[in-house]
């Protein structure tokens, strides 16, 4: 079964489109933006000395992929139909990864708005849950994908390294919003930037909460960029993406001088358009921080 993606979405009307599908008796998401394909499984040749949650690899018309067990990342036991099991094959942070479910079962349109985010109860910085979907009196999780990557490699993360080599820089009079919904993600990128000189930073879980306050902020001044000099955002978050977000700022009369760069793991050559149709000043595929500093210096500088 090969999944096609027949209905492509307006960009920044904060809609997205999610693949459900089942690990156990578990209903799990994820976006279909990240989803190439859905197929049956096919022989996996088994690689020595891998992580744990790394079945084997496959190959896929002449790409070699790795196949990462979904169950065993999330402490689940072994199907029990292994014939219903499916092949996600996505790409996110600049590579393919086939991820082996236990079914596939529809693909739902919804609004970010109808995403929570997990109470801090059950989330905490070690979990893989980024969203609780209500759907027809169940819940359905989405999962932290990008988590599971950097989990089996580290090295695919952001790294401080990357920010050193920079050298030391002076940038603390700059004023920079940083949107993004993983408390992970905010604590490493409070890290780099800080690292690279930027330690007036105030971060958001959600686009919402930060327009709310850029919009708060434009008040007080003839010029929002007097106060505020850069948007980093992330694109998908609860209650309002980042498409959606730029989409406002770059719409208003009052905001749209603000410079706003995408930092995601969802920036391809066959997405970046999205972000262009919103307006957004550049984007960044994550985990590349360095370039990321790079285009905040190219912009506020």
């Amino acid at each position: 079964m090969e999944h096609k993606k027949g209905i492509l979405l307006e960009t920044g009307t904060n809609e997205l489109e999610i693949v459900e599908f089942e690990i156990g008796h578990n209903k799990f998401g994820i976006n279909v933006i990240k989803v190439k394909e859905i197929i049956n499984p096919v022989p996996i040749t088994f690689v020595p000395q891998v992580h744990k949650n790394v079945e084997g690899i496959i190959e896929l018309r002449g790409e070699i992929l790795p196949v990462v067990d979904v169950a065993k990342a999330l402490d689940f036991p072994p199907s029990e139909n292994p014939k219903d099991n499916k092949f996600i094959v996505a790409e996110f942070n600049k590579q393919k990864i086939v991820f082996h479910v236990h079914d596939v079962t529809q693909i739902h349109r919804i609004s970010w708005s109808q995403i929570e985010k997990p109470s801090e109860m059950y989330q905490g910085l070690e979990n893989q849950i980024i969203g609780v979907v209500k759907m027809k009196g169940e819940m359905l999780l989405l999962l932290d994908f990008e988590k599971i990557v950097v989990e089996i490699n580290p090295d695919s993360g952001i790294s401080v390294q990357q920010v050193r080599k920079l050298g030391y820089r002076e940038r603390s009079n700059k004023k920079i919003i940083v949107v993004e919904d993983s408390p992970l993600l905010r604590k490493l990128l409070s890290t780099t930037l800080t690292e690279a000189g930027f330690e007036n930073i105030e971060f958001f879980e959600n686009g919402q909460e930060a327009l709310f306050f850029i919009e708060k902020s434009a008040e007080s001044v003839k010029d929002i960029t007097e106060i505020i000099q850069m948007v980093v955002t992330d694109i998908e978050m609860p209650l309002m993406d980042g498409h959606h977000l730029t989409k406002r700022i770059k719409g208003s009369k009052e905001l749209s001088k603000l410079p706003v760069i995408i930092f995601s793991s969802l920036i391809t050559d066959d997405l970046r358009h999205k972000g262009q149709v919103v307006g957004a000043n550049a984007q960044v595929s994550k985990p590349e921080i360095g370039e990321l500093i790079q285009l905040i210096d190219e912009h506020i500088l």
